[in-house]
């Protein structure tokens, strides 16, 4: 399978530890040496394995582990089947699914000669991203509620919990979306996005992206399919540009343009999403590649999304995605139009949550030239 982008320049040196390493730099292979010819050829590339069947073996292993992980937690009753959105049950279902993703992101990396943290979590400042990640997912989910209050298109309740159940019920919703943003930007800003930047072009993220349309189209009926339509479209040109002007950095681009769109895609699954939900998430996803690109690794990510969610679902208790919460801070009910209030999905399904993610956007990229110098972490990419 080959996914390799022949349009990056051959890599330099290995950059400094100081410098955030998005891509792995490896040596090419010498013309005529036996790693150009035979049946080596088709899994080797001069980046070591090909991406597109480092994926297939990630995916083989990682299916397969958060089956065998599910079955046994079911077996002792810890997580049971249904939708109960609720910390006890999410909890157990969470950290088996990390730890499929750990064990199948380690025994990839031993295939491949790497490290877990080579993909997309080594570089500097790492717990300084991870906390003002943490600060900005917060506050951007707080001013997209705030507005929505203040137009009429949210209403509180009374507060909900009391006592030591807020303590108890804010780190439990705390552990559930540290583990959560930790599998989902695992997936697709660590391992994902790693992987596919050091080895696809063009052309084959137009094919995936091609393929997730077309299921979308056969099997989805409704208007949730848009989001996933128009965070393709918007993905299309700027990548196209990239790959017209031959840019070295055109694969990471184009990695973001397919992990994002997944990341939207994989939404459309969720009961009540609708498709601004589903774009938001798209969108909210290049974000969180952009802010891997500017800091150097996943951990400002990783730290935005648990925020976020935890904000959403346990302090305002707001719907999640279409998900209805249980065991809030506060609690909360859209009201009016569902353009504006988001209705059953939630604030993300509002048309303003547009304008939460790009102050996001505007915010990481602020952090990442005040934190880490963007040029050194562009030039250790390419």
């Amino acid at each position: 399978m080959e996914l390799e982008n022949q349009k990056d320049p051959k890599p330099g040196p290995t950059p400094d530890s100081s410098q955030p390493a998005l891509t792995p730099q490896l040596n090419e292979p010498a013309p005529g040496s036996q790693l150009s010819h035979g049946l080596r050829w088709i899994f080797i590339g001069g980046r070591g394995l090909r991406a597109g069947w480092s994926v297939l073996v990630f995916l083989a292993f990682f299916i397969t582990l958060v089956i065998v992980i599910n079955t046994a937690l079911l077996h002792f009753h810890l997580i049971r089947k249904g939708n109960d959105f609720a910390p006890s049950q999410l909890l157990f279902g969470e950290a088996g699914v990390l730890a499929a993703l750990l064990i199948a992101a380690a025994l990839v990396g031993l295939i491949e000669g790497r490290r877990i943290l080579d993909y997309n979590l080594t570089g500097p400042r790492r717990p300084q991203h991870f906390f003002f990640g943490l600060a900005a997912g917060f506050l951007a989910l707080s001013a997209l509620v705030g507005v929505l209050a203040a137009g009429g298109w949210l209403h509180f309740g009374p507060v909900a919990l009391s006592g030591a159940a807020i303590f108890k019920f804010g780190a439990l919703w705390g552990c559930v979306f540290l583990a959560g943003g930790a599998v989902e930007e695992g997936l697709f800003r660590c391992y994902g996005l790693f992987t596919l930047a050091r080895g696809i072009n063009f052309w084959w993220a137009l094919g995936v992206i091609a393929l997730l349309c077309a299921d979308i189209a056969f099997r989805v009926h409704g208007t949730a399919a848009w989001g996933v339509y128009v965070a393709a479209l918007l993905g299309f040109f700027p990548c196209l540009l990239l790959h017209l002007k031959s840019a070295a950095r055109s694969a990471f681009w184009c990695a973001a343009w397919v992990t994002s769109t997944l990341f939207g895609f994989l939404h459309v699954a969720n009961p009540g999403e609708a498709w601004i939900g589903v774009f938001a998430a798209a969108f909210v996803g290049f974000v969180l590649c952009v802010s891997v690109r500017v800091t150097g690794s996943a951990w400002w990510a990783i730290g935005c999304h648990a925020a976020w969610d935890w904000g959403e679902t346990y302090f305002y208790g707001t719907a999640d995605s279409g998900l209805t919460p249980h065991g809030c801070y506060l609690t909360s009910h859209p009201a009016g139009n569902p353009l504006w209030s988001g209705g059953s999905v939630g604030p993300e399904g509002s048309v303003l949550v547009l304008g939460a993610i790009l102050l996001l956007l505007a915010v990481v990229l602020a952090y990442g030239r005040l934190s880490v110098p963007v040029h050194a972490a562009s030039q250790a990419a390419d």
